[in-house]
């Protein structure tokens, strides 16, 4: 497949949570493709490294629930131009079994930091006037998904994140956009949740029956981050293959 390649993202600083493994790996990659500046956060060490090693990234150990560790991380990135706020966990829980602090941990791990990241760099972007802050959704919530709802009502307050982020930051020339990936098979989701009936209504749901990758994500994220859409703000753009 011969895909697009972006000028104005060579040498352009980016972020990537969540970056070691699946699709934030694919976004890392995709972006070094491109020349980019970029450097990526993650508390799988051992991947982290790994893809280091491959790309040429440069791999910050994070974990993401800690806010003050989260921003000594962007602090020693530097000046960030683009963000993509990668990071999540969907494991499944049943409503029963919630209790206030498992709540607790699955915004932290699927909402709160994307907030703060967002905060993090702002200051940057601000002084740039200019900055792309891409927030990673799920379609999950959208197809009335039960199984795990402390993550599919993070995952609805990402729209709303991304929208109000997008009028306050507008002002200085920073883009906010959410994607909103269907069914991505990483290799987590095919060792965990994959069954050959689930995959067989997923095909059956969307209008390309054709399991979805990474890569399709992260050719989005390259996008939104290019000058090509410098006039692209508060949107959601989903990548399902036609599921919803």
């Amino acid at each position: 497949m011969s895909c697009a390649m972006y000028p104005s993202l060579r040498g352009r600083a980016v972020l990537v949570t969540g970056g070691a493994t699946g699709i934030g790996a694919s976004v890392v990659e995709h972006f070094c493709g491109q020349g980019a500046d970029t450097a990526f956060l993650d508390f799988d060490v051992t991947a982290g490294k790994d893809l280091a090693a491959r790309t040429g990234a440069r791999f910050l150990a994070c974990d993401l629930r800690d806010i003050a560790a989260l921003r000594a991380a962007v602090a020693a990135v530097g000046d960030v131009a683009v963000l993509v706020n990668n990071a999540a966990r969907d494991d499944r829980h049943a409503l029963e079994t919630v209790e206030p602090e498992f709540w607790d941990e699955r915004m932290a791990t699927n909402l709160r930091h994307q907030f703060f990241a967002a905060q993090a760099v702002a200051p940057a972007m601000k002084a740039a006037r200019a900055g792309s802050i891409i927030n990673m959704g799920s379609v999950s919530w959208l197809l009335s998904q039960g199984g795990m709802p402390a993550y599919t009502a993070a995952k609805s307050a990402v729209r709303g994140l991304t929208r109000g982020l997008a009028r306050d930051l507008g002002g200085y020339g920073i883009r906010v956009n959410e994607i909103i990936p269907g069914w991505i098979f990483t290799e987590r989701q095919e060792a965990l949740w994959a069954t050959p009936e689930s995959v067989a209504e997923t095909m059956k749901r969307q209008c390309i029956p054709e399991k979805l990758r990474a890569p399709d994500v992260a050719r989005m994220a390259l996008w939104l981050a290019a000058d090509d859409s410098r006039m692209v703000t508060a949107q959601s753009f989903v990548v399902d293959g036609g599921s919803i």
